[in-house]
């Protein structure tokens, strides 16, 4: 009888997933790793909506510690909605952030983890302090979607979709979003077009002053991939701002100003949940007022974008891409929906559902 007894619950275990297996995971850093999985107490230094997208219903009740500040301080109204979906999140200890130095070992040590997910970025920032973690047995697993390409994003996700045991679920988001940038270079390739120049700034101070703008990484890296010659990539290696004048000679086709939610600056460019398009119409507008940017052909030939600044760094950008390729290549790209892959996205895989303005075109009237 006893036998019995053991034999169904092992039998009820498998099925729900009750179990986890040591299972090792090779990072997106080429480190072997090995997990428990599904990880049932993960901490989260960054990619906080990826993981919630591949990770599914569970992965909120998994989250033991995150690095909240970053997120919780940009982009105050997503956060808001997602606690209000999962209540559970907001008893989730805040163990710091990178960024600005707060990030606490002995916080991450206290929530007794079975995986910390670290961006790369955030890993070699660390760098030695991550030893206290690996002496208590802690798995440390790097992802990485800061670099913007193809091959990290879609790895991202498959080691996402391990540590939580969600394969099958990542291996779909994985492979939509290959399908979806691979669609655009193959049509991009084929038309063999003039290969327009775009420039990209974060918005965040406004038209007085020029923040920073993308070399190789982040939005330079997404420009690349939709075919669009970066004008700052000759000047600034990861992010810095331009000099006035390297931008009025490079005279780009295409300028999109990029925005967050939450900024402090009366005339920053804002984009996002529930940040009304009038407005950022007009703030839009104020950065075309900048000496001598009525003579670049982005300005005089209508070509002046914003976008949501709080989509990059994750899979989600996928809709920003198709944005930014419908601006540099308008002919190439009329069936593109950017918007309905944007809120499709979390229509699929996420519990809350954005409104808002997350990309407008500059209205000439």
């Amino acid at each position: 009888m006893q036998a019995a007894l053991a034999a169904c619950t092992l039998c009820i275990a498998a099925l729900t997933g009750a179990h986890a297996a040591p299972t090792t995971i090779s990072d997106v850093i080429g480190r072997q790793v090995v997990v428990d999985v599904p990880a049932k107490r993960v901490v989260l230094g960054f990619y906080i909506e990826d993981y919630f997208a591949v990770g599914g219903d569970a992965a909120y009740d998994r989250l033991v510690g995150m690095s909240l500040g970053w997120f919780s301080k940009s982009r105050p109204v997503v956060w808001k909605q997602y606690t209000e979906k999962k209540p559970q999140l907001l008893k989730v200890p805040d163990v710091g952030n990178v960024q600005d130095q707060t990030f606490s070992i002995e916080k991450v040590l206290a929530a007794k983890p079975s995986v910390v997910i670290l961006a790369d970025w955030q890993y070699q920032a660390l760098g030695n302090d991550l030893a206290r973690l690996e002496s208590a047995g802690i798995p440390v697993v790097v992802i990485d979607f800061n670099a913007q390409t193809l091959e990290r994003h879609v790895a991202s996700i498959r080691v996402l979709g391990r540590i939580t045991g969600e394969t099958a679920r990542a291996e779909q988001i994985a492979r939509d979003y290959s399908n979806g940038v691979e669609l655009m270079q193959q049509r991009i390739a084929k038309a063999k077009l003039p290969q327009p120049s775009i420039y990209i700034e974060l918005g965040d101070k406004g038209p007085a002053d020029y923040s920073y703008t993308y070399g190789k990484n982040m939005w330079g890296a997404m420009a690349s991939l939709v075919g669009g010659r970066n004008i700052a990539e000759p000047f600034i290696k990861n992010w810095g701002a331009i000099h006035p004048e390297q931008f009025l000679s490079s005279n780009p086709d295409v300028v999109l100003m990029a925005g967050y939610e939450s900024v402090a600056n009366p005339t920053a460019m804002q984009m996002g949940f529930e940040v009304d398009a009038t407005a950022a119409q007009k703030r839009l507008q104020g950065f075309t007022q900048r000496h001598g940017w009525s003579q670049v052909n982005a300005v005089k030939n209508q070509r002046v974008y914003g976008v949501y600044h709080g989509a990059t760094r994750s899979i989600l950008d996928l809709a920003l891409m198709q944005y930014m390729a419908k601006a540099l290549y308008p002919t190439l790209f009329k069936d593109l929906d950017p918007q309905a892959t944007y809120l499709g996205f979390y229509q699929r895989y996420l519990p809350i559902r954005p409104s808002g303005t997350f990309m407008i075109h500059l209205d000439s009237k």
